[in-house]
């Protein structure tokens, strides 16, 4: 009897505590890699973030300094004006330590500084003329406050006078600031080193000395950053030891222009400290289970091993989707336990399931906002600056009636983006009347032409030579027409060339708008026409979306062909009519 007994607890334990030993296996394994690759992923999603953030700082400072330049060249400004512009420019951005204008030679031509300029053009810029770089970014230095501090460049081109240079002294404390707020688990940090592998700022307060001294990154941290720099096929990732011995997790992420290169560094038992704490009890578990099945085996045998089957189905359900599956819970033991703790990460994965969801709704709204932002802030801006105007010039007739027109202008541009906000929700209401659509085409590229002449672009029409009418809104079409054109306006280099043609063809109308433009890539023409969808760096991205609904309404269909550096063709088809307008019919 005792030896029936013990075979059926031995086979008790080989048949239900072995396939849990493997099953644990496994899934610390499983959750060993799945916590390091989201743990790099993670980090690697901060120190892109930091990236594209230092990315975004030195754009707008090029855009700052590029508008300085523009309007020192565009104006015919005496010396003493112009540094009263650069001055004023250095008490607008804190940023800006010094801003100075040198000619193609590297002298100097005017500076906000009150005495003698301290920046100048190093000899390495000025032999540099392939046009790699909008800007030039020196090695940063601290300054006398301890700052860290260092020098833009921008090129001037165009323009009646020669080509020159616009140089800033600009404070890096911001990025420094950004750089020690970034706080990864509960020790992790990020720091920041240039091309040559200087230390820029450090997150650890434990290496702040480093920056004041100007010391270089670590072996280990220089090889990283040369191989995400090279973009060789090396992992952004790499595990070493930091000069205090202590193991570290650190990924990478390069920036573009300057290029620097941000580290984000985590001990390892930070970074995986919950994946070691659920590997020791899922150890734990395993061994527990192991112990009671060996001693109350014949007892809780078939129910230990249903439990365990329980688990993998709910299991397999979960990974073929079926979030609302759980384990129902029985017993009173570590299964229990590991059903429970089972049923709370299912139900973390529906949380985060829905916290992706609310961030990709916020992500959106994010890019309606930019949008917004990007094309009402012009009009806005010019409708305030006509208002101080006004109050200082507002006995001058002309001027009342210019600020009259501009108004009415910039009102249109407003009243159009919100037109096209509240037209994306709901079908747009159109009154379909038999229209000639060589007349609405023409009057559309003939309203679009001192656009394209402004541009430096020929818009060529070519209609049929047949009178055909189709049924449609005269001011809708008009809208489809205009947008497809402004379009291919902003896609096409000075002295392209955009056509405008139609054609009869049987019961079937068609509208081609072709363009020598840059093209669109073949991966984005699917999505074109989606709302809020855009090929250009800013902007709502609804003016496809809105063309085509319009089309759709008038029983049109609108397509689009393209090809990469040679242009963009938008076909509209149209049923043709056999109705008159009734002026033609009278």
């Amino acid at each position: 009897m005792k030896g029936i007994t013990s075979r059926f607890v031995l086979l008790i334990a080989t048949a239900a505590v072995l396939p849990l030993v493997g099953y644990g296996l496994w899934s610390v394994g499983s959750l060993r890699t799945g916590t390091e690759r989201s743990v790099v992923q993670g980090n690697q999603a901060v120190a892109q973030q930091i990236s594209g953030r230092i990315k975004l700082y030195f754009e707008n400072n090029l855009r700052v300094l590029t508008s300085i330049g523009g309007e020192l060249r565009g104006t015919q400004l005496q010396l003493w004006q112009q540094e009263r512009v650069l001055r004023n420019h250095v008490l607008d951005f804190r940023e800006f330590r010094e801003i100075s204008v040198f000619d193609a030679g590297g002298r100097i031509l005017g500076t906000s500084r009150v005495g003698p300029s301290v920046l100048t053009v190093p000899e390495s810029w000025r032999r540099r003329d392939d046009g790699a770089d909008p800007f030039y970014v020196n090695t940063p230095y601290m300054d006398a406050d301890g700052l860290p501090t260092t020098t833009v460049a921008v090129p001037l081109q165009g323009g009646a006078q020669e080509p020159g240079w616009i140089v800033a002294e600009i404070s890096l404390e911001e990025l420094w600031r950004t750089v020690d707020q970034i706080k990864v688990g509960n020790v992790g940090y990020a720091l920041l080193m240039d091309e040559q592998g200087k230390l820029i700022a450090h997150g650890n307060p434990n290496d702040k000395e480093l920056i004041a001294t100007g010391a270089s990154a670590a072996v280990n941290e220089l090889k990283l950053a040369d191989a995400v720099r090279q973009d060789s096929g090396s992992p952004a990732f790499a595990e070493f030891q930091n000069r205090r011995g202590e193991d570290l997790l650190a990924v990478a992420a390069t920036v573009s222009n300057p290029r620097w290169t941000v580290l984000i560094e985590q001990p390892t038992s930070d970074a995986f400290a919950v994946a070691d704490s659920l590997e020791r009890q899922l150890f734990a578990a395993i061994g527990i289970a192991l112990l009671g099945t060996i001693v109350l085996g014949w007892v809780w045998g078939r129910s230990f091993i249903q439990r365990i089957f329980a688990l993998t189905r709910v299991t397999r359900a979960i990974a073929a989707g079926h979030m609302d599956e759980r384990v129902v819970p029985s017993g009173h033991d570590e299964i229990r336990q590991l059903g429970d703790a089972f049923n709370s990460m299912a139900d973390r994965l529906v949380e985060l399931q829905e916290n992706v969801r609310k961030q990709e709704r916020q992500a959106m709204f994010g890019r309606i906002a930019a949008g917004l932002v990007h094309d009402l802030s012009h009009p806005i801006q010019n409708i305030g600056n006509s208002c101080k105007l006004i109050q200082k010039m507002y006995e001058d007739m002309e001027y009342r009636e210019t600020f009259r027109k501009t108004v009415e202008r910039e009102l249109v541009i407003v009243k159009r983006v919100l037109d096209d906000l509240r037209n994306i929700a709901r079908p747009i209401p159109l009154e379909r009347f038999p229209v000639d659509l060589n007349r609405t085409v023409a009057d559309a590229a003939e309203a679009m032409e001192p656009h394209a002449e402004t541009a430096g672009l020929t818009l060529r029409t070519e209609l049929t030579t047949e009178t055909v009418f189709i049924e449609g809104d005269v001011f809708a079409l008009g809208r489809v027409y205009r947008n497809l054109i402004l379009n291919a306006i902003q896609a096409t280099a000075p002295g392209g060339l955009i056509v405008v043609a139609s054609e009869a063809r049987g019961d079937q109308v068609q509208v081609r708008i072709y363009d020598t433009g840059c093209g669109i890539p073949p991966e984005r023409i699917s999505q074109i026409f989606e709302d809020f969808v855009t090929t250009k760096r800013r902007g709502l991205g609804l003016g496809l979306a809105i063309s085509k609904k319009i089309v759709e309404q008038l029983g049109g269909r609108i397509s689009v062909a393209s090809e990469v550096g040679k242009g963009t063709t938008f076909v509209i088809d149209f049923p043709r009519t056999t109705a008159r307008p009734m002026l033609v019919a009278g």
